[in-house]
């Protein structure tokens, strides 16, 4: 039986957590069940629902669902689709909530309230949940709970969904609620369906009028102003000052990312050439060892190496996510991709790919304009994602100096912040191209998102998320890394040469053929063999090729050391040439199985998929071949 099926007979009651972006919900998602969801602090973060289990100070257990956020419950984007199909009971495998905790941000009842006010009619039982007291109270605004709950109909319970104790009263009222009798909470009843345009207005309409009596019975109709943002925001979105702050910050975490990991890189070589020589000396010459040491520590190892580059970009973007300061590069950034064709909407899920293509793609959902999503999805694989950083990585630290230019900046994080460039303007030039071919029916929207309040990002929320970025780099070091790399050992060790043979072994295995058959394809843009067979095993991850070339040349070469040193071992065979062809390569190269699989669920069939290898394939190829005979012309091969 599935998952999916087992929710309908689950005993267990179902509680969703209901409110706007940006109200703190996964941040109380959190400490509700303890569950470590990532927390951010604008729009679009929670794609898909998540689901924990609370066990209340009766020993009862329910189930809690992290709904995405949503601003109405008339869905215009797929995001606010899974948060209503929830509510009213069509989600496939999940039954309708018995219970709804209405999530407000205190600093913004204004806007929070209305969606509560469209819970309220669903006949759903409803509590709402007062978040984010704590800042209101630092602001001078005083609200009473007693007289919201009164105004509401329903009852209003505060938390701090970033303290330790901060939902202690929540937990206090779900543990004294007569879990089989719910009905008290429920207000009214609609029909199932989705509202209709019509009555979709005049809720609308009825809806700020009752919101703005509200606010006025508990005086709180006036707009009380968040200085310390406001200050901020005066120039960090200065026209002029904002991109050049910005510019300056995303030039900055590039140079750290090669400064900072120098020393820790260092300890994982180290520890591993110190493992290569140990099992080098224990284990007799069979192929045996050379699986352990030509295979799995070179191609695994070579790929762990740069876990401290990755933990270190991710550790400045999530701490830009943690204090607020995102949402704003999409401001700054919206002008400039409405040239492109597209609105400032596309950052988060542009930025999300930064990391993994197959998030970003996922986050897409919360654009709710059907030519933008699409377009957003075509070009989401250019963003440069962590897998790509260790080839970035290898071929820079074999090729490019570890040289200081002016203001003592490193010659080395400027071409990787070049490539991260490159990256982004050949997104922008495909989304250029793609607004002048696309029916002229769709239209640029302009961005409308809300902006967080500053504040300082948690260190227990940074720890957590590096902790998971480091967890799922490490198990997939563990899982397909391993298999293809023991995979490729395989198709590289057999058949054995034959007698007489005075080549490596490996130019006479299923994998050297395969790499000899291939540079045919790819000798135009400077790949060798060794190159044409990482490609290969590449397609399922892209980290593979580093093991993948480390285990080729392992095995290519006679020295003992071959396992540990592949950097100079390719510094010293490839021309500069044929690595700058390489990096150009892979700014463009057709994504993962998984990247290509999850573009097929979001766009529901093979066509979307086939456009975006096809185009990827072309401006790979197109880049590295330009690249090389510029490089050839300039004598670098």
């Amino acid at each position: 039986m599935t998952e999916s099926k087992v929710h309908f007979f689950a005993k267990e009651p179902l509680v969703a957590l209901l409110g706007n972006p940006n109200c703190g919900k996964t941040a109380l998602f959190n400490l509700l069940t303890g569950s470590r969801q990532k927390v951010a602090n604008y729009s679009g973060v929670t794609v898909e629902r998540k689901e924990g289990n609370l066990t209340l100070s009766s020993g009862k257990v329910i189930r809690i669902l992290d709904l995405p956020g949503a601003y109405s419950l008339y869905p215009r984007s797929l995001d606010e689709r899974v948060t209503c199909d929830v509510l009213h009971g069509r989600a496939a495998g999940e039954k309708r909530p018995d219970l709804v905790l209405c999530v407000l941000n205190a600093m913004n009842l204004r806007a929070n309230l209305r969606l509560v006010l469209a819970a309220k009619r669903l006949g759903l039982p409803c509590v709402v949940v007062l978040n984010m007291v704590d800042i209101a109270k630092r602001q001078g605004l005083q609200i009473d709970a007693a007289a919201l709950a009164k105004e509401l109909g329903m009852p209003v319970i505060s938390t701090v969904g970033i303290q330790a104790k901060g939902a202690n009263d929540l937990k206090a009222y779900l543990a004294d609620l007569d879990w089989r009798n719910l009905a008290g909470l429920a207000q009214a009843s609609i029909d199932e369906g989705d509202e209709t345009v019509t009555a979709h207005s005049e809720h609308i309409e009825s809806d700020n009028i009752q919101v703005h009596r509200i606010l006025k019975n508990l005086n709180l109709d006036h707009v009380i102003p968040d200085q310390f943002s406001d200050r901020l925001d005066a120039v960090l979105l200065h026209p002029v000052i904002g991109p050049i702050i910005l510019t300056v910050l995303l030039f900055f975490i590039f140079q750290a990312v090669f400064a900072w990991a120098v020393y820790p890189m260092e300890l994982i070589k180290d520890s591993l050439d110190w493992l290569g020589g140990l099992l080098t000396q224990l284990l007799p010459d069979n192929w045996f060892r050379s699986l352990l040491i030509d295979g799995i520590l070179a191609g695994v190892g070579g790929v762990l190496t740069f876990l401290p580059q990755i933990l270190i970009l991710f550790f400045f973007i999530l701490a830009l996510e943690e204090s607020g300061y995102l949402p704003r590069a999409a401001y700054l950034l919206d002008r400039l991709m409405g040239r492109a064709g597209l609105s400032g909407r596309s950052f988060i899920p542009l930025l999300s790919s930064f990391a993994c293509a197959i998030p970003g793609i996922m986050a897409t959902r919360s654009i709710s304009n059907a030519r933008d999503r699409l377009i957003t999805i075509l070009i989401a694989p250019m963003m440069t994602c962590s897998a790509r950083l260790p080839v970035y990585a290898l071929l820079i630290s074999a090729f490019i100096p570890h040289t200081k230019l002016w203001f003592d900046l490193d010659l080395q994080g400027l071409v990787l912040f070049a490539l991260y460039l490159a990256g982004i303007l050949g997104a922008m030039g495909v989304a250029w191209l793609l607004k002048h071919f696309t029916s002229k029916q769709f239209k640029v929207n302009a961005l409308m998102m809300e902006l967080p309040s500053y504040h300082l990002p948690r260190v227990s929320n940074l720890a957590i998320s590096l902790w998971q970025r480091a967890e799922i780099f490490l198990r997939r070091v563990g899982g397909i890394i391993l298999l293809m790399t023991i995979t490729l050992w395989a198709l590289s060790s057999f058949p054995l040469p034959p007698e007489g043979a005075t080549g490596a072994p490996i130019q006479y295995s299923i994998a050297g053929m395969l790499g000899h058959a291939l540079s045919i394809v790819f000798a135009p843009i400077g790949f060798n063999w060794q190159i044409s067979i990482a490609l290969v095993p590449g397609m399922a991850a892209r980290e593979v090729v580093v093991s993948s070339l480390a285990t080729v040349y392992a095995l290519s070469s006679t020295g003992a050391d071959a396992a540990s040193a592949l950097v100079p071992l390719i510094s010293s065979t490839w021309s500069l040439a044929t690595a700058l062809s390489l990096l150009a390569w892979f700014v463009f190269a057709p994504q993962c199985l998984s990247t290509i699989a999850t573009v097929k669920r979001e766009t529901g069939g093979w066509k979307i998929p086939i456009i975006m290898l096809s185009y990827l394939f072309f401006l790979a190829y197109l880049a590295s071949f330009i690249t090389y005979r510029i490089a050839l012309f300039f004598g670098l091969g």
